[in-house]
């Protein structure tokens, strides 16, 4: 079987990892990698050369994405994205294509399968951000996808309600944490000197923009950056930077000024990659932001999360969750009662063993389904 797998960001690429590992192990597939938005972005790290590093298959590649992340260039980004994947479906066939998650560029070569009829199969489908445009683009992938992998019972019962079907739809918990049990972190002394971290507690945090809140997002970025002035004079701050989302660079503003300010107790990080990501993740006292990874992962390394704003509000949440609004004062007052929780002792509700081998071992079936 002829299998593509749509990858736009670190992030996305990152939770692939462990899928994309059974399926170049098992002889029934031949995989091509499908790369394009911010892996193809020297602005954001051009992790398309940590993807050749460590996959040695083929890799085709798209380049449509704009460095600007006003509005009219993520539409543009959007429009030239169609433009490209409407040759690259003409030219390039598969049995089955894997697309995740929400971004609007993979909402875009999505929608461009459709004239194609190509089959998607969607990983993290029916969930819920009500403070982001993902939440659009999320439910748009789902309605074109023919094979449904949930991350939750409740979302699986959310693809239904979208599709108007149950068949094809599989709950199989949270892909990105499919090896989990075998995870093992970096040592501390290898991940810290990587990347200048000091050997002092320090908590984990990651802001993206709210882009159902456009022109909300230069107040939030200085809120952001108020509170981590304060928080950093109690716990260092290790910030993976925003991804390629409209307002980003509002945020990364913010935070280069912020790393200047206070350079003692900030590192500023593009890409850690996913293994030094959830090992940044494992020694972290606490999580901080308004990103999915505190909501889906956090939970299994034991982390209490201060979760910031609107942008993952409707996603189901294990017990580890502190909300807070989004101004400094909330967001200090959320952290302090954070800081004394220490260790979270719940379930992870996204929490499934080997779901990479319960997606290929579906995916097996496929033709049968």
């Amino acid at each position: 079987m002829k299998v593509g797998v749509l990858t736009s960001s670190r992030a996305d690429f990152g939770i692939y990892e462990a899928l994309i590992d059974k399926l170049i192990s098992d002889n029934s597939f031949e995989l091509e990698l499908i790369v394009f938005g911010t892996h193809l972005s020297k602005f954001h790290g051009f992790t398309i050369n940590n993807i050749k590093e460590k996959y040695k298959v083929k890799i085709k590649q798209i380049s449509s994405l704009l460095i600007n992340d006003n509005e009219v260039s993520s539409a543009t980004s959007y429009g030239l994205t169609v433009l490209k994947f409407a040759d690259f479906w003409d030219s390039n066939t598969y049995d089955l294509v894997f697309c995740l998650g929400d971004r609007f560029e993979m909402s875009a070569a999505v929608q461009t399968g459709i004239s194609f009829g190509v089959k998607f199969a969607h990983l993290h489908g029916g969930e819920t951000t009500l403070g982001a445009t993902d939440n659009i683009y999320r439910h748009q992938i789902t309605l074109v996808s023919y094979l449904h992998f949930t991350s939750t019972d409740i979302y699986k019962r959310k693809v239904e309600n979208l599709t108007g079907f149950k068949e094809n739809i599989f709950n199989v918990g949270s892909l990105s944490l499919s090896e989990f049990n075998d995870f093992s972190p970096v040592y501390k002394e290898d991940l810290f000197s990587s990347f200048n971290i000091k050997a002092a507690p320090f908590c984990l945090i990651t802001f993206h923009p709210e882009t159902n809140a456009f022109h909300e997002n230069h107040k939030y970025a200085k809120e952001m950056k108020k509170a981590l002035e304060v928080i950093s004079d109690q716990i260092n701050l290790v910030i993976t930077m925003p991804n390629a989302d409209t307002m980003g660079t509002v945020y990364r503003d913010q935070l280069i000024l912020l790393s200047i300010e206070k350079k003692e107790q900030v590192v500023l990080v593009e890409n850690f990659g996913k293994r030094n990501y959830f090992s940044a993740m494992y020694y972290a006292k606490f999580l901080l932001g308004n990103t999915s990874s505190g909501i889906i992962e956090a939970a299994s390394f034991k982390k209490y999360v201060v979760n910031v704003g609107d942008r993952q509000k409707g996603r189901a949440q294990s017990s580890n969750i502190i909300d807070s609004e989004f101004n400094s004062t909330d967001i200090i007052k959320s952290v302090r009662k954070c800081i004394k929780l220490g260790e979270y002792l719940g379930e992870n509700i996204y929490f499934k063993a080997n779901s990479a081998d319960t997606i290929v071992k579906i995916v097996k079936e496929y033709e049968n389904i």
